[in-house]
C-alpha cells in the first residue's frame, strides 16, 4: 500500500491489511488509508511501545477522523517463558506456535476486535516493525480466508523484504536488527516462510480460536472480512 509515510504496508486479505507503527503516518497517509476504506486500526504492541518520535511527522487529529484506534496486544510483555525463546521481542516465525500456545486470550482478544470493526470497514493490523507480531495474526487472517500455502509464505516474506528495505535506507532502530544483504536474506526467508506456513497449518485457527473463547458469530465476523464477502 502506497500510504504516505507507510512503512511495510500490505494488503492481507479481504478487508485486512496490515503495516508498521502507524506513527510514520502522514496526514495525507491517513486520509489515503481511509479513503481505501480504513476504519479501524488495530495495535498490536504492547502498553507504551506506543509513543510519537522525534522524527515522525506531526499530524492533527482532523487527519484520522473516521478511524478508530483500538489496542489489542498479541503477548504479554518480558513473560520470562517466551523471553526466554524470543529474547526481547518476537522475531522469528519459528516461535509463533509458542505464542499461541502461552497467550490465546491475547490472540482471542485480537480476532475479537477484528469481528466488533468488521462491519465498519476495514481493519488496519500494526506492530512496531510490521513484520512479525502482524505477521502471525496476518497467516492466522489468511488461513480462514483459505490461502494457499505459497500465498501466506509470500506473505511474510514480502513483510520482511519491506523492513528489511526501512534498515538499508533509514538504519535500523537498535542492534538487535541489521540491513541484510539479498545473498543473506534470500535464504532466511526461505526458511521462514515455511515456518509461518507450519505455524499456522498445525494451529488450525478456526478451531484454536473457537476452543479459547471466541464465539461462532465473532469468527464468522472475521471470516467475512478476510474473504471480502463483507462491504467495505
Amino acid at each position: 500500500m502506497d500510504w504516505d509515510g507507510a512503512v511495510n504496508a500490505w494488503h492481507v486479505s479481504g478487508g485486512i491489511y496490515r503495516m508498521g507503527r502507524r506513527e510514520w503516518l502522514t496526514g495525507k497517509g491517513w486520509m489515503q488509508a481511509f479513503d481505501d476504506g480504513i476504519r479501524t486500526v488495530v495495535d498490536l504492541r504492547n502498553p507504551g511501545e506506543g509513543r510519537r518520535r522525534d522524527t515522525d511527522p506531526v499530524v492533527p487529529a482532523a487527519a484520522w477522523a473516521g478511524i478508530g484506534v483500538v489496542q489489542a496486544p498479541t503477548e504479554v510483555p518480558d513473560d520470562p517463558r517466551f523471553t526466554a525463546l524470543t529474547g526481547p521481542y518476537l522475531s522469528d516465525p519459528g516461535h509463533y506456535a509458542e505464542n499461541a500456545r502461552l497467550f490465546p486470550e491475547k490472540l482471542v482478544g485480537v480476532f475479537r476486535a477484528i469481528a466488533l470493526a468488521a462491519g465498519k470497514g476495514g481493519v488496519l493490523l500494526h506492530c512496531a516493525a510490521g513484520r512479525d507480531r502482524s505477521g502471525l495474526v496476518a497467516a492466522m487472517v489468511q488461513d480462514l480466508a483459505g490461502d494457499s500455502d505459497d500465498v501466506i509464505a509470500e506473505g511474510y516474506r514480502c513483510a520482511a523484504r519491506g523492513i528489511n528495505e526501512r534498515y538499508r535506507t533509514h538504519g535500523p532502530p537498535h542492534s538487535r536488527e541489521r540491513y541484510l544483504e539479498a545473498s543473506e536474506l534470500a535464504p532466511l526467508l526461505e526458511q521462514r516462510g515455511l515456518a509461518v506456513v507450519a505455524f499456522v497449518r498445525g494451529l488450525d485457527t478456526r478451531s484454536y480460536l473457537l476452543s479459547h473463547g471466541l464465539r461462532e458469530a465473532e469468527l464468522d465476523s472475521v471470516s467475512g472480512l478476510a474473504s471480502g464477502k463483507l462491504p467495505l
